[in-house]
């Protein structure tokens, strides 16, 4: 099943010229959800081809650089005469205001519906073969972070235990893999004499902008892939501390805590535009699988088995 990541935007709180401010598109098999959505989001998303077909927006803050996009995205989809609803996720605190907002845009005589929800630390949101969830961060305006987390996967069905016990192939092995005993010839074969353990579903874990925290480690663990603001260097470290970032060597440590697979670094200083080389040496020297975002850099997370 295809899960695949592209970045849209990884600068942080202003454009620079390679790069946009922060948007995400993250794709789940035909499921296709955008977290953030900052300025010029939509002029990405052509430039990428991904097309603007988006089943649900999850915003981590209202700060514009993460937010101020949607508007023109919004009114694009609807003159592409979009009909089926968005749903749009923000932190509770903000539900009303961005509501208030819409309606003052006019949003609610689209030819389409707009709904926005709140989420608050441990919320889910089901998508059927995953679910998302959302969790506490530490900013200066109320935030989350999110994580995709897959369902756990059926174990490996071993046909030649199945044949040995005398099992026609054919629907009773589908049953056996979907956790149903059957009956042969009077006796019952339940799924754990032909199917292996379960099998871990793939987890991405995106903080938005943040300081490091112990509830990223917490909800990141073991995650395929972390997703982390690595606005600065250490030599700004004070700055970081004030503006609620994270720099490149905290954003190391957290995924070394977590153990994840990869760590990508995002929201990316504009003093870093020509040349993000300190983030990544910096994070190295802490955890060694590490990239620096790109804009309309492409992941596709695969099984680990």
């Amino acid at each position: 099943m295809l899960l695949k990541v592209t970045f849209l935007g990884t600068s942080g709180t202003v454009p620079a010229p390679n790069r946009n401010p922060s948007a995400i598109l993250i794709q789940f098999e035909g499921i296709r959800l955008l977290f953030d959505c900052g300025e010029g989001t939509q002029r990405q998303m052509m430039i990428a081809k991904t097309g603007f077909r988006i089943d649900s927006v999850f915003i981590t803050h209202l700060h514009t650089d993460h937010f101020i996009g949607i508007f023109g995205l919004i009114e694009t989809m609807s003159l592409n005469e979009r009909t089926e609803r968005l749903r749009i996720f923000v932190p509770n605190e903000d539900v009303d205001f961005v509501k208030n907002l819409f309606r003052m845009f006019g949003y609610h005589n689209l030819n389409y519906p707009i709904e926005v929800h709140g989420l608050k630390d441990g919320d889910e949101v089901n998508f059927g073969k995953f679910k998302i969830l959302a969790f506490k961060t530490d900013h200066i305006v109320p935030s989350l972070g999110y994580a995709l987390i897959e369902r756990d996967r059926p174990g490996k069905f071993d046909r030649a235990k199945a044949e040995a016990l005398g099992i026609p192939p054919g629907p009773l092995y589908s049953k056996l893999v979907r956790g149903e005993a059957i009956e042969i010839n009077g006796r019952i074969i339940t799924p754990d004499m032909v199917v292996g353990p379960k099998r871990k579903g793939r987890k991405i874990v995106y903080t938005g902008d943040t300081r490091p925290i112990e509830r990223t480690v917490e909800v990141a663990k073991d995650a395929d892939l972390l997703i982390h603001d690595a606005s600065f260097t250490s030599d700004l470290q004070d700055w970081a501390i004030q503006t609620k970032h994270s720099t490149a060597k905290e954003a190391a440590e957290i995924a070394k805590k977590a153990n994840v697979r990869q760590l990508i670094l995002t929201h990316i200083s504009a003093r870093y535009s020509k040349d993000a080389t300190p983030l990544l040496k910096e994070a190295k020297e802490i955890f060694e699988n590490v990239v620096v975002a790109e804009d309309f850099m492409s992941i596709e997370v695969k099984y680990r088995d």
